[in-house]
């Protein structure tokens, strides 16, 4: 049954799922500021980090819930999880940035050449910046569109690298099982995009 929201309760639906992404943010320094965390670096690391790849996984699955369900209007909250994820990618390497190396950038960057798994984190963050900035009506319309579409193709670049650097995050601790669900939805979801765009070409052939 196709469920199209009138403008109120689309920005009503908008404003609920703002409110949710910030949640994670607002656990976390509440926990720093009342002083609960034992380790307040390592799982604030882990903690942007996580929901860098849960926001990631859910900007990519709104296209095919859009496809299957119906419901076109989920294609106007992609560019809010899309910056979400983003924002906590920022997060992620801020604090990277200032608590393990207190900003020292030269540092940071011998860190990031010396150890392959802050390699590609940095590599996919740093691939996020240029989507993030062309994600407004201005410049999808500067660009044109297929200049546009194909810079969002980069995705296809940054999901796999973030899914890998978080398999070496895990792998020092022999904890497999989250890297490998993460990396089966990433994967399933990347590969019905790639089957869309190959029958859409087909057709036009």
């Amino acid at each position: 049954m196709a469920f199209n929201p009138a403008p109120k309760q689309l920005s009503a639906i908008k404003a609920v799922l703002f409110a949710l992404a910030l949640v994670p943010l607002a656990r976390m320094v509440y926990l720093a500021v009342s002083d609960q965390l034992v380790e307040p670096t390592e799982f604030i690391t882990r903690s942007t980090g996580d929901w860098v790849l849960y926001l990631l996984c859910i900007t990519l699955a709104i296209t095919p819930l859009r496809r299957l369900s119906g419901w076109n209007w989920l294609v106007k909250l992609r560019r809010m999880a899309g910056l979400f994820t983003f924002f906590y990618g920022f997060l992620h390497f801020l604090t990277f940035l200032w608590f393990d190396h207190f900003f020292d950038v030269t540092e940071m960057f011998r860190d990031v050449i010396k150890r392959p798994f802050i390699t590609v984190g940095f590599i996919s963050f740093v691939l996020l910046i240029p989507l993030a900035v062309t994600s407004t009506n201005g410049m999808i319309k500067r660009l044109g569109g297929k200049r546009w579409q194909w810079l969002h193709r980069l995705i296809y670049v940054i999901a796999p690298l973030a899914i890998l650097h978080f398999w070496w995050m895990k792998a020092g601790k022999n904890n497999f099982t989250e890297p490998l669900i993460t990396g089966a939805i990433v994967a399933l979801l990347l590969g019905l995009r790639v089957y869309w765009n190959r029958k859409k070409a087909a057709a036009h052939v």
